[in-house]
């Protein structure tokens, strides 16, 4: 079964997610490789003289990019994911996916979208739940746009060089490096530390993990989420001195046949914006969306039934003030409504809708903006479920995507196992 793109306008290569938030719920990736083509490009120079001379070719360097980027499967994903972040990956798979020259060297993107399911169980789940809302995600991501022509869709647990590096990371990691990190200790202190697995202390090392088997340059974060790129970078340098110096690791590189570079990419800083639409939670315009809220009339979740979108909006949060207005900080949910209103239809401005609004009533507005979500939903959702009957096609995605993803990774592993004196495999 074919699955036509679908594509919307949004954001950036590198703006939030997360199209491009380095979060929990997003991770994205940049890798810059530098390599000689195997069957190379050419650059064809001619002379400008009067006397023709014979063009020369000269190999064209390739430089690869690498973008990958993951939404956790916990919960079902909602209005804010998609719009913060899988609909900017469409816009960026459908602009960028094709080779350009600059300066003489020709960029090639290569686009890799996961399923971070190893991440979803820092946390007590139900092991039934974890497999159908992993399942349901790379579903909504090829519904919502994403073109396996174009891009690979895989899960992380599919490729094991993600956990086992994590392992090797952490074992390299000192303890404290870990303790100091925020999230944990927001966590532990709100469910109490006899009640969190190991697994939500050392989860930035498989964040870490993620980035690193991947050779990243540059990865796009946002404030929050510094700390965690941090780690990497202080994991990076560590990892040098302690193993990838010396003529002993020349000497284990030349016998794996592998150069005897650093193992890992020091990843850079790329402190963004929020990109795209921010969408808030429906009953508190001042926290963001989110899958873990109790409270499910918090949010649209991308497969709500016409029904339950339109009552959820119809018991949304607002206040009492007469008239609809942008950005007055003292009313915030009219800002978050009248946001989802212009994410849901592309193409509109906000001075556009503000003037459609502004003599409206809320009674007037909400059934408005439910109709605007029902429509801009129902053609995903459509295509979601005819993704779901055809689990052929969904799992012969999800393979090749892993295909794609272990052959990258396992070079870096490789080179780590070398770098630590493992025993060749080979």
């Amino acid at each position: 079964m074919k699955i036509p793109a679908y594509t919307m306008a949004a954001v950036t290569l590198l703006a939030r997610a997360s199209a491009f938030s380095f979060s929990r719920t997003s991770f994205p990736i940049t890798s810059t490789i530098f390599t000689k083509s195997s069957t190379p490009s050419v650059v064809r120079f001619m002379s400008t003289d009067t006397e023709a001379e014979p063009a020369t070719d000269i190999p064209m360097k390739t430089k690869t990019r690498r973008i990958l980027s993951g939404v956790q499967p916990t919960g079902s994903l909602h209005l804010g994911n998609y719009l913060g972040a899988i609909r900017q990956w469409v816009e960026f798979q459908d602009k960028e996916c094709e080779p350009k020259i600059e300066d003489g060297v020709k960029i090639v993107t290569e686009n890799y979208f996961f399923v971070v399911d190893l991440h979803a169980i820092t946390m007590p789940h139900d092991p039934k739940e974890l497999e159908e809302s992993t399942l349901s995600s790379a579903a909504l991501y090829l519904a919502a746009g994403i073109d396996p022509g174009k891009s690979k869709v895989f899960i992380q647990s599919h490729v094991p060089a993600h956990s086992e590096l994590a392992w090797l990371l952490n074992c390299a990691t000192p303890m404290n490096w870990v303790e100091r990190m925020i999230q944990f200790k927001d966590k532990a202190r709100k469910s109490g530390t006899d009640s969190v697995g190991v697994g939500l202390l050392t989860y930035p090392i498989l964040m870490a993990s993620d980035i690193l088997l991947y050779q990243a340059d540059r990865v796009p974060v946002g404030e929050d989420q510094r700390q965690h790129l941090e780690l990497a970078r202080d994991i990076v340098r560590r990892w040098t001195d302690l193993y990838n110096k010396g003529g002993a690791f020349k000497k284990r590189c030349k016998k794996a046949g592998i150069p005897s570079f650093p193992t890992f990419t020091e990843p850079e800083a790329m402190i963004v914006k929020e990109g795209g639409a921010r969408i808030m939670s429906l009953s508190d315009g001042t926290s963001k969306m989110s899958k873990s809220d109790a409270n499910d009339n918090s949010r649209i979740n991308i497969l709500d039934p016409p029904n339950v979108i339109r009552d959820k909006i119809k018991k949304c949060k607002t206040d009492a003030i007469v008239g609809l207005e942008w950005d007055n900080s003292e009313r915030p949910e009219v800002t978050n409504l009248l946001s989802i209103y212009q994410a849901v239809q592309p193409g509109r401005t906000k001075e556009d809708i503000a003037e459609e609004v502004k003599d409206m009533t809320w009674g007037e507005f909400k059934p408005v903006l439910a109709e605007a979500i029902v429509a801009h939903l129902e053609p995903i959702q459509n295509r979601y479920h005819e993704i779901r009957k055809d689990e052929e096609y969904l799992m012969g995605v999800l393979r090749q995507g892993a295909d794609s993803a272990n052959e990258i990774a396992s070079k870096t592993l490789k080179a780590a196992r070398v770098a630590m004196g493992f025993v060749s495999r080979d």
